[in-house]
């Protein structure tokens, strides 16, 4: 997409972003007439990590079993609760 003197990067997404295009979301950085591209770069790797782009990309590599999945969520929230049992026993 361009606009009069400014120009586009957008990086298809699973997650939440600016716009959608085709069901298909999308993050995306207006990069202004003046402004550099390592400046827009920069701003936009940000942006992508915040949305988590990259992490869900890693995520969704391979297909996991349902039941895999359920093990790891119970482990995670055993983890997570391991941690909250120990923080308060030194509170």
């Amino acid at each position: 997409m361009r606009r009069c003197n400014q120009q586009l990067i957008a990086l298809k997404t699973p997650r939440a972003v600016d716009w959608q295009e085709g069901g298909n979301r999308v993050t995306q950085v207006i990069i202004d007439k003046d402004e550099s591209f390592e400046g827009a770069l920069k701003r936009f790797n940000k942006k992508v990590q915040h949305d988590r782009v990259l992490s869900e990309v890693r995520r969704r590599r391979f297909y996991e079993k349902p039941s895999v999945l359920r093990k790891k969520k119970r482990a995670a929230k055993r983890r997570k609760s391991r941690k909250q049992t120990m923080k308060h026993q030194y509170d």
